[in-house]
């Protein structure tokens, strides 16, 4: 009997949603996946998910298309269920969506870690947190810094941002600042490949996790999965550490999907704690023990540092954070604001007055940003702005606090100071004990 193949949309960002289609869907033909909506990522949607990539049962690719056309997508080719596959929106949010999704006839559905997760033949560390901007890459690079002081063959994957060419994207593998020209990174994925770049230890990302798991393992013994967003890992990890964030309690048990991360997590950390004020520390602890009794808990810091602490006292700054944080994220300050005032600034100076082309449209979607700057850099159009912008900003000083050397990648007329930031823990338990224990017992 020939059945009708039933009819996917799936709404993604450029990363869970790709990951959904490879291990699901790719090779499954009582379905069709008609189409990806895209949202968060500027420039994603019009692009073509490619024939290389999608497989022989779509030798024309799949197109990429703005979330706001979900509607009508819905009506036109008669979609039977839209899969929800992106992360770091609250729960509301999701079923805002959903409302969205069954109100034009089509099912709604969340897919689950159970077949999305790839296992290994080697041990998975994966690092994720409740929220974009908890403090998951400093954590992730103590974990790789002990593994790699153990001597342990360790390599990074970082959680997918295949922004550019996908055909060129499947497997990427990043050893040293000249990788990050080659394949054209945007300073998203910069401020993710160059700090363990810096530190001596090959990070892969790219669209296909599959075969870059396949490529990872031919030359480690141990894989740290490095999470995006709040999103869980793409592999099934044998370690699960979590990252939350005293700054907004809360918010673990009421995003999507970092309350999942909390609730399978065996290690959660919770960072900030020298700048969080008490009763929300107490908070996040109370929530954790309620839905996490059993996982151990880590308490830690990341404290600030900077290269030249008196260019910044007295000085009017202008503060550039990392990006995601402050957009998704939703965060009003970073480590860029602390070192302002830790260091103290006369003044934080507001951007706006001074924004170029797709930074305006940046303040608009995220107006919650106020008088910091994120550093957008999705393509060359939006580097481009970023540039313009900081140097046209009357400042004194630009306060870098975004995990790379800005300067290498732009022109900035003006002093720089970068701001640096690694992860402390407080007491014990601390990570090298679970780490060693975990190491022991496997």
């Amino acid at each position: 009997m020939n059945l009708k193949r039933k009819q996917i949309i799936i709404m993604g960002a450029a990363g869970r949603d790709f990951h959904t289609f490879n291990t699901q869907f790719r090779y499954a033909d009582a379905y069709e996946v008609v189409a990806f909506t895209a949202t968060q990522i500027p420039g994603i949607e019009g692009k073509l998910y490619p024939a290389s990539l999608a497989g022989e049962l779509y030798p024309e690719g799949i197109p990429i298309l703005p979330e706001d056309q979900l509607p009508t997508l819905i009506k036109k080719e008669n979609i039977d269920a839209v899969i929800f596959a992106y992360s770091d929106v609250s729960h509301e949010y999701v079923m805002h969506k959903a409302s969205d999704v069954v109100a034009e006839g089509a099912d709604f559905w969340l897919m689950g870690t159970g077949r999305s997760m790839i296992p290994s033949s080697k041990k998975i560390i994966s690092i994720c947190a409740v929220r974009t901007g908890c403090g998951k890459s400093q954590t992730s690079r103590k974990v790789v810094r002990l593994l790699k002081e153990w001597n342990q063959s360790v390599v990074a994957i970082r959680h997918a941002m295949p922004y550019g060419n996908l055909d060129k994207q499947k497997v990427q593998r990043f050893s040293s600042l000249e990788d990050l020209e080659t394949h054209e990174c945007t300073i998203e994925e910069m401020e993710e490949y160059e700090p363990y770049i810096d530190m001596g230890c090959t990070v892969y990302a790219g669209v296909d996790y599959s075969a870059i798991l396949r490529e990872a393992e031919k030359e480690a013994d141990v894989i740290v999965w490095d999470g995006g967003n709040n999103d869980f890992s793409f592999y099934k990890p044998d370690l699960e550490i979590v990252i939350t964030d005293p700054h907004r309690p809360g918010d673990e048990l009421a995003y999507f999907p970092g309350e999942v991360n909390l609730k399978r997590a065996h290690v959660v950390v919770i960072n900030k704690m020298d700048t969080a004020d008490r009763e929300n520390i107490l908070q996040v602890k109370k929530n954790i023990r309620r839905i996490n009794p059993g996982a151990t808990v880590i308490e830690a810091a990341s404290p600030v540092t900077v290269d030249d602490p008196e260019s910044i006292l007295d000085s009017k700054v202008l503060v550039l954070e990392d990006g995601p944080t402050l957009t998704h994220g939703g965060m009003k300050y970073g480590a860029g604001t602390v070192a302002a005032e830790k260091f103290g600034a006369k003044e934080i100076v507001d951007p706006r007055p001074w924004l170029t082309g797709s930074l305006k449209d940046t303040f608009e979607k995220y107006p919650h940003i106020g008088n910091l700057l994120p550093a957008m850099g999705y393509g060359k159009d939006q580097i481009h702005d970023l540039e313009t912008t900081i140097n046209a900003t009357d400042c004194d000083v630009v306060v870098i606090g975004t995990p790379i050397d800005l300067s290498r990648i732009i022109k900035i007329n003006k002093t720089t100071v970068r701001v640096r930031y690694e992860l402390e823990e407080i007491g014990k338990p601390d990570l090298v004990s679970v780490l060693k224990h975990f190491l022991e017992n496997e």
